[in-house]
């Protein structure tokens, strides 16, 4: 609950971002001297007004991949960023183990697998919880006294 609850803040802030650069651009076509008198809600025939709308566009949907793809390199439990990329199976054996980059919680929570080979479609990426895997460090430590 904790993830996804970290994953609405963010697209929240996001909004927030979006909203007051948004609020920005508005103020600024009402008073801006490129208008050259049109009217400030009417941007369908004015070039300048038309190209600043993309823009505002595309840097809302630069927020919203940003937030998303933060939050996939995340730990599902801690909410710390993954660390510690392995390469794992070969681009020369394909068939033997497709290549792939797995994460770890630096606290040991978990590991993701991303797959780095997208043949048969998108594979999503693999979350793998670990129980607490410090206890069988401790446990072989404890065994050696």
């Amino acid at each position: 609950m904790k993830y996804w609850g970290f994953l609405a803040a963010k697209l929240l802030a996001a909004g927030g971002i979006a909203y007051t650069v948004g609020l920005g651009i508005d103020a600024w076509r009402e008073v801006s001297p490129l208008m050259l008198g049109i009217e400030p809600r009417q941007f369908a025939p004015n070039l300048m007004t038309t190209f600043i709308v993309f823009l505002y566009f595309m840097f809302c949907l630069g927020l919203l991949y940003l937030a998303v793809l933060d939050q996939r390199f995340r730990c599902r439990t801690c909410l710390r960023r993954l660390r510690m990329p392995i390469a794992r199976g070969s681009w020369t054996h394909i068939l033997l183990g497709p290549p792939r980059t797995e994460y770890i919680c630096p606290y040991g929570h978990g590991t993701l697998q991303v797959h780095n080979l997208q043949i048969g479609g998108p594979h999503a990426p693999d979350w793998q919880p670990h129980e607490d895997m410090w206890k069988e460090l401790h446990s072989v430590k404890d065994s050696e006294k």
